[in-house]
């Protein structure tokens, strides 16, 4: 049963929230009885939930590209709620195509959403959790950051960017209470690759488009979102919760897959890793 009043309840930050993953985010901390600022490009399809959730749910319109209205509308998220409590980076796109396609247009509007989303999110509301001594920030990565896939090269690019940006900041925010988890999901049935953007294909590439068509003939099977946010809500209630977290089995047995032969690869190079290494005094340095 949910909760009706919003004393000891946690506050959030989702962004994406009226879509995909981000919806059933939002539904789910609702659910159970914590407050939510739902942000989006367009919040129009929050409506009904606000007007169910008038007190906990409040629906901001925000463009996380864009740095100054990122700290803006932090700022009144901690105005309306007092604090926030939980911050959830999820708003992100899918710009699809093989590397020699992308214009520089297409490429930078991959990496601005992806990666500096996040990273505008993540500073605005650092200086907040700071003062509280508390926090936890859900940065949503992708299976994509797992290794590059052929026509997907700069969505992994951008998760794989996101991720090197989410260890760092873990372990610089972590002397003041603050938590960071980096979540991995795997397929769920959002609109994420019916809403992707696609280059202009170059028709070198055709006979590899036919041969991944071959292997996505079959169609996929995803899961619901509401078993991510389940997920999600089991990673936001622990104690001690873990730098990384995979959704779903077909991205934990990926994950190990991947890990796996990379350290194969690696031990069948040791030799030449070792040999390029040897420490020598800096140059012009007095000898000891």
């Amino acid at each position: 049963m949910e909760s009706s009043g919003t004393e000891g309840s946690r506050a959030w930050f989702i962004t994406g929230a009226s879509r995909g993953l981000g919806r059933a985010f939002t539904e789910a901390a609702l659910a159970a009885g914590d407050r939510v600022v739902g942000a989006a490009r367009d919040v129009s399809p929050l409506d009904g939930l606000a007007a169910e959730h008038p007190d906990r749910l409040l629906a901001l319109r925000l463009d996380v590209t864009d740095r100054t209205a990122v700290f803006d509308v932090v700022d009144q998220a901690v105005a309306h709620f007092g604090r926030l409590d939980i911050i959830v980076n999820n708003a992100g796109a899918l710009y699809a195509g093989m590397i020699e396609e992308f214009t520089e247009a297409e490429a930078r509007a991959q990496i601005d959403l992806n990666v500096f989303g996040a990273l505008w999110v993540s500073q605005a509301v650092l200086p907040h959790l700071r003062r509280q001594g508390s926090g936890h920030i859900a940065q949503i990565s992708s299976i994509g950051a797992l290794g590059g896939f052929p026509s997907t090269g700069l969505y992994s690019a951008s998760k794989f960017a996101l991720e090197g940006l989410s260890e760092a900041l873990a372990a610089e925010a972590a002397g003041f209470g603050v938590k960071v988890t980096i979540v991995q999901p795997g397929g769920y049935w959002t609109d994420l690759y019916t809403s992707s953007h696609a280059t202009t294909p170059n028709p070198v590439y055709d006979s590899l488009r036919e041969e991944l068509a071959k292997q996505w003939a079959g169609g996929s099977i995803d899961s619901e979102p509401r078993l991510a946010a389940d997920a999600l809500m089991t990673l936001v209630d622990s104690d001690d919760p873990p730098l990384r977290l995979l959704l779903g089995s077909m991205v934990y047995d990926l994950a190990f897959d991947i890990s796996r032969r990379r350290m194969d690869t690696w031990a069948g190079w040791e030799a030449v890793s070792r040999a390029a290494e040897k420490a020598v005094p800096a140059p012009g340095a007095e000898p000891a």
